[in-house]
């Protein structure tokens, strides 16, 4: 490991927030981190849902190997994991416990589906998931190929998000066994994209120090959908709570076609996580 040298004003463009075919990406792995060679990402973590399945083979040197595991929360709370050991014995059980809930909610939703009329099997949404962990965004693929609907965002409007009819929740950890699962497993845990858990800042700042209180690490400041008015209170609350910072994109390939790698920010921004990995 060595200490990186900063300049005020260099600029680094870096992603730790990626997603495979692992999960719900539409990129390999492999393909994925050719495309990142090609915008000259110089930093990554691919951090996909609930899974270390795409990573274990990567040995890339700019590479920090990572998950995202959804907690149980009222609303979306997602916890990111980098630098986790990734022959962890106990990290390693309970994702396949998680990817064992997710395989019986993706068989209640085909159920669903072909009561409602739509002739899609669960063998038809394993090949559209290249045989991997079926999410969402791959019934809704399914559903526009089949002229269902016209968009993903309209399989997901009508039907597959949170209160509408196909949607079906999956197994999440409580947030006190997320944050101990990825200490347990060497790692540091963030709480990924804040302003999807809530825009109410007072309600982040308690929710917040309750995550810190279990051992939570930093806080994804920069990221693809947050506004500068987002990321100037976050860089507050992260310096207020002492977090480290982080930045992503949250790129799940087509799955997002308004989302692209790379988040371009000022080096010193995130210097403090970067020389930890490098």
């Amino acid at each position: 490991m060595h200490l990186i040298n900063i300049k005020e004003s260099e600029k680094v463009l870096v992603d730790f927030h990626l997603h495979t075919t692992a999960s719900d990406g539409t990129f390999s792995p492999e393909d994925l981190i050719n495309l990142l060679k090609e915008k000259n990402i110089e930093y990554f973590s691919i951090t996909d849902h609930d899974t270390v399945d795409g990573i274990k083979n990567i040995r890339e040197k700019n590479f920090i190997p990572g998950v995202e595991i959804s907690v149980e929360y009222p609303s979306t709370l997602h916890i990111l994991g980098y630098g986790i050991d990734l022959n962890n014995k106990k990290l390693l059980e309970t994702l396949e416990m998680l990817k064992q809930y997710r395989l019986n909610r993706n068989k209640l939703i085909i159920e669903k589906m072909q009561k409602m009329g739509f002739d899609i099997t669960f063998e038809e949404a394993l090949k559209e998931a290249n045989r991997t962990i079926i999410g969402r965004p791959h019934f809704a693929s399914l559903m526009v190929k089949k002229g269902y609907v016209n968009s993903i965002k309209e399989a997901f409007e009508k039907y597959l998000k949170k209160g509408k009819p196909l949607y079906e929740d999956k197994k999440r950890l409580n947030m006190d066994k997320a944050i101990k699962l990825i200490k347990e497993a060497n790692g540091l845990s963030f709480l990924a994209h804040p302003y999807q858990t809530t825009t109410n800042k007072d309600e982040l700042e308690t929710l917040i120090k309750k995550l810190v209180s279990l051992g939570l690490d930093g806080l994804e400041v920069y990221y693809s959908k947050h506004t500068k008015e987002m990321i100037s209170t976050y860089e507050k609350i992260a310096k207020k709570f002492n977090l480290l910072k982080s930045a992503g994109s949250d790129f799940h390939g087509t799955n997002t076609p308004d989302i692209q790698p790379g988040i371009n920010i000022d080096k010193k921004d995130i210097n403090d996580f970067i020389k930890i990995f490098f």
